[in-house]
C-alpha cells in the first residue's frame, strides 16, 4: 500500500467521524415509525435494515438500537466508510455485489442466525439510483427476516453530483428519520411480488419522513 493510501485511511476516519457527529449535534433531528421497528424486536425478531445510498450520512444515529451490522462495499471508499463506522462502535461485513459480493452474503446469511440487526443500502455500492437491487430480496428469502425500509429528509443541505446525488444536511436545518412497516417474504407470492411490495413500502416510507418535515413548513430537499 502507498504512503498516501496508508495515510488517508489513518486521516480521513477520523476527521469524517468528527464530522457527522458535528453535523449531527448541529441538525434538528426527530424519528417518526420507530414503534415498526421497535414492535419486531418485542416479538423477538432481529431484522433487516434497508435505506437507500444517498442518505447514508447520519444514518447512524437515526438507528436505536445497540446490535447492527452493516454491509459496505469492498472498495477502498468502503474500507474508508468502514473504518468510519468504528468510530460509532458499529460492526461491518465487506462486500457488494460487484466485489466480494457471494461471500458477503454467506456472511450475512450467517449473520441471520445471530441476534443483530443487518443494515443494508440496496441501491449502492454504484447504484443506479434508488434501484433496489437483488441482494435484499434474496436476503430477506434466504433468512426469513422481515425488512425494515428506513429513510431520511432534510429540509436544507447540499446534493452531491455523484450517481446517488448524495446528501449533505446543512447546520440547523431539520431532519427527519421514517421506519416503515416490516415487509416479510411470502413464499406464494414469489420473489418479484415481494420485490414490488418492498419498492412501495420503501417509497411510503420515503414519503413519510417528507411529509413529517412539511408539519413545519419546509420541504425535503
Amino acid at each position: 500500500m502507498r504512503i498516501k493510501d496508508r495515510l488517508m485511511l489513518a486521516v480521513v476516519p477520523v476527521v469524517a467521524a468528527v464530522l457527522i457527529r458535528l453535523i449531527h449535534l448541529l441538525v434538528r433531528t426527530e424519528t417518526v415509525g420507530v414503534d415498526h421497528l421497535k414492535g419486531c424486536w418485542q416479538r423477538g425478531e432481529r431484522v433487516i435494515i434497508s435505506f437507500w445510498h444517498d442518505q447514508l450520512l447520519l444514518m447512524v444515529f437515526g438507528y436505536p438500537g445497540k446490535h447492527a451490522k452493516l454491509l459496505i462495499s469492498a472498495s477502498k471508499d468502503g474500507e474508508l466508510l468502514a473504518r468510519t463506522m468504528k468510530y460509532f462502535q458499529q460492526n461491518t461485513v465487506r462486500g457488494s455485489s460487484s466485489r466480494g459480493g457471494r461471500a458477503a452474503f454467506r456472511q450475512m446469511l450467517e449473520l441471520g442466525k445471530e441476534p443483530v440487526d443487518v443494515v443494508l443500502t440496496p441501491d449502492g455500492p454504484k447504484g443506479p439510483r434508488h434501484e433496489l437491487k437483488d441482494g435484499v430480496v434474496q436476503l430477506a428469502r434466504m433468512s426469513g427476516r422481515p425488512v425494515v425500509p428506513m429513510a431520511f429528509a432534510c429540509s436544507r443541505g447540499h446534493r452531491f453530483a455523484s450517481w446517488d446525488k448524495f446528501i449533505f444536511p446543512y447546520p440547523f436545518c431539520r431532519g427527519v428519520y421514517a421506519f416503515g412497516e416490516p415487509v416479510r417474504f411470502d413464499a406464494a407470492e414469489g420473489v418479484e411480488v415481494f420485490r414490488e411490495r418492498l419498492i412501495a413500502a420503501m417509497e411510503l416510507n420515503q414519503q413519510q419522513a417528507q411529509a413529517q418535515l412539511e408539519v413545519y413548513g419546509v420541504s425535503a430537499i
